[in-house]
């Protein structure tokens, strides 16, 4: 460790040469990485990844521990792309949390004994707790009635027919994000509430479509966070995607429509527009979106094409809220789960799979660029249920 923090330190104000007195440091080594990780940084965008490309390589992370009553934690700029790790390895990490929660509860009800009510009443219970809602925890246990009842049953029979459950209300929702080549640009409008993040997604979906062949432009449509302006031209930057922004507190309904106009003029094949993050329950702001919508329609009746909600998956049944809020007012076609980092609340995307039947088209499962996959019904459903093999 101590090399490591050594090797950031060079890096990051550069080796004295031979020629060069050494000037003393104002600390030791130790203690300027351990300040640098315990105290928030406020850096320009550039120096800011510089910095977190460092701390990445030295397997730290900036600003330390995030606190869990944040309003909504800040969206972190674009580290460096780790070693690519095994997708369903990264995935399972990722639920962790709910898959520990699920198999500990389901082996300390499940012991080879005949299945009875109150077993079932028991699994009811841990499948609510674990955030899959009542018509899944339901599903579960019916099948588990009909097949199963008054006969010897074991944990890893009551999680396999988990998985199959799953699958069933999952795979008719694991469906790609087609880009209709008819609608030039195809316009897709990312929503969410604050901390979600939609940025950081907009950032990945820039380098996946750009890798793809594809030329993608960028609108800054949070215009109120400077913040969120300068993180998205520095994935521009990074994607080489041009990126249309307004001074922070301007209206976003207008930078849209010049957006719009501009990746018309451009000829672009995508144009991807951010918005602010806003609470679902407060109707001024829904407002806002709503408007945005419709001075979008006016350069191009047919769009948004898709609207796309982030949704965090760590808010547990919040979630549903979002879903439910968000589609009414701003017309959600597809979901996009984010933050699946070892503390996620998975079963939520199940328990909004099976009321809502959205699309699901990405799940997120870290930071790095290369984090964003397109979702897989089966591997969702082996990771949750504690099946890493």
């Amino acid at each position: 460790m101590a090399e490591k923090k050594r090797g950031f330190l060079d890096r990051l104000f550069g080796t004295p040469s031979a020629h060069e007195p050494e000037l003393p440091l104002p600390a030791s080594p130790e203690q300027l990485i351990d300040e640098a990780l315990d105290t928030p940084l406020v850096l320009p965008p550039d120096q800011e990844i510089a910095l977190a490309e460092a701390m990445h390589e030295a397997g730290q992370r900036i600003g330390g521990p995030q606190p869990d009553d944040m309003p909504g934690p800040p969206e972190m700029l674009p580290p460096a792309a780790a070693p690519k790790q095994n997708w369903f390895r990264r995935l399972a990490s990722g639920l962790k949390r709910s898959s520990d929660q699920l198999t500990g509860g389901i082996a300390s009800v499940f012991t080879k004994k005949r299945l009875d009510q109150a077993m079932l009443d028991e699994l009811e219970d841990i499948l609510i707790q674990a955030d899959f809602g009542i018509d899944m925890a339901s599903a579960v246990t019916d099948t588990l009635r009909r097949d199963r009842f008054d006969r010897d049953i074991a944990a890893d029979e009551v999680r396999a027919v988990l998985a199959a459950e799953v699958v069933k209300v999952l795979d008719p929702v694991a469906r790609p994000l087609e880009i209709d080549p008819a609608h030039r640009p195809f316009v897709i409008l990312m929503v969410g509430v604050n901390g979600s993040g939609k940025t950081t997604t907009i950032g990945k979906l820039a380098s996946l479509y750009r890798a793809a062949g594809k030329s993608v432009m960028l609108a800054a449509g949070d215009t109120f966070r400077a913040a969120a302006i300068e993180q998205l031209q520095v994935w521009g930057e990074r994607t080489g995607a041009p990126v249309v922004t307004r001074p922070a507190g301007s209206d976003a309904s207008g930078l849209a429509f010049d957006a719009l106009t501009e990746a018309k003029a451009a000829g672009s094949d995508l144009l991807i527009i951010d918005t602010a993050g806003r609470l679902q329950n407060r109707d001024e702001l829904m407002g806002e979106l709503e408007k945005i919508i419709r001075v979008i329609k006016k350069v191009d009746p047919t769009a948004p094409h898709a609207t796309l909600l982030t949704l965090d998956a760590t808010t547990g049944q919040n979630a549903l809220n979002q879903v439910e809020i968000f589609g009414k007012r701003a017309g959600v076609t597809g979901l996009v789960m984010t933050k699946l980092d070892g503390t996620a609340r998975g079963g939520i995307l199940v328990a909004i799979a099976k009321k809502f039947g959205l699309p699901v088209h990405f799940i997120g499962v870290g930071e790095g660029v290369d984090n964003l996959e397109p979702f897989a019904a089966g591997d969702f459903a082996r990771a949750i249920v504690g099946d890493v093999q």
